[in-house]
């Protein structure tokens, strides 16, 4: 297995910032919901050891992809419709990653504008913008990775709107074995394509929705 120091720092950057806001993420959305089981056992928070898992480490830094401690929720706590409760905190995990990457993306262009094209791109400014690059990307993936409709992933809950409640909590009785079969997928590189598809286009979604930095410094350069 070999690892460069940029896919070191991206999985760094998983285990460190983008996991921990993924998952406070779901505590936050389940706390707005009536549910503060997440909130009184200290998981709203940044910090990636109140996250952290040791297989989902060891996984992620071995292989590419892990896991954190899954954050505690109680839909018996929502106000209003469990199953859209359900799908509502799921949706914030992912979409906590693409506001992260999408300002991680406005960041990096103003670097490079600012310092690399007025001032020079000198090797600490490259460094950084590597940094950033890196965080963005892993964003994409985490939360495109966590869309999959398949138990226990975030998109299951999101796509189990659809399904009646008797199919929908069957499903849920059954995630973990699932999950290992996902892993096993995974490890076999079986949804690598699609997932690099998405996230490809995701990236593209997010580079025009921070275009406006690209015109304005159009006008400066």
């Amino acid at each position: 297995m070999n690892l460069n120091l940029f896919d070191i720092l991206a999985r760094l950057v998983v285990l460190c910032a983008c996991i921990p806001a993924h998952e406070c993420a779901h505590g936050w959305m389940a706390c707005r919901l009536g549910d503060t089981t997440a909130r009184d056992a200290g998981r709203l928070t940044l910090n990636p050891l109140r996250h952290f898992d040791m297989l989902g480490t060891l996984s992620l830094m071995l292989l590419g992809f892990g896991w954190a401690k899954p954050v505690p929720v109680d839909p018996r706590y929502f106000r209003g419709n469990r199953k859209r409760g359900m799908a509502l905190v799921a949706l914030a995990g992912p979409a906590a990653n693409l506001l992260m990457a999408f300002m991680l993306m406005v960041l990096y262009k103003l670097i490079y504008y600012i310092l690399g094209l007025l001032l020079g791109l000198q090797m600490p400014a490259y460094f950084l913008l590597q940094i950033l690059a890196a965080m963005v990307m892993t964003n994409i993936s985490l939360a495109v990775f966590n869309l999959i409709p398949i138990n226990p992933l975030d998109g299951s809950r999101i796509f189990g709107l659809l399904l009646p409640d008797r199919l929908y909590f069957a499903l849920m009785r059954y995630e973990r074995y699932i999950y290992i079969l996902l892993l096993l997928i995974l490890t076999f590189g079986i949804l690598d394509r699609p997932l690099g598809f998405l996230s490809y286009h995701a990236f593209r979604l997010l580079n025009a929705a921070t275009s406006f930095i690209d015109l304005i410094a159009g006008m400066f350069i």
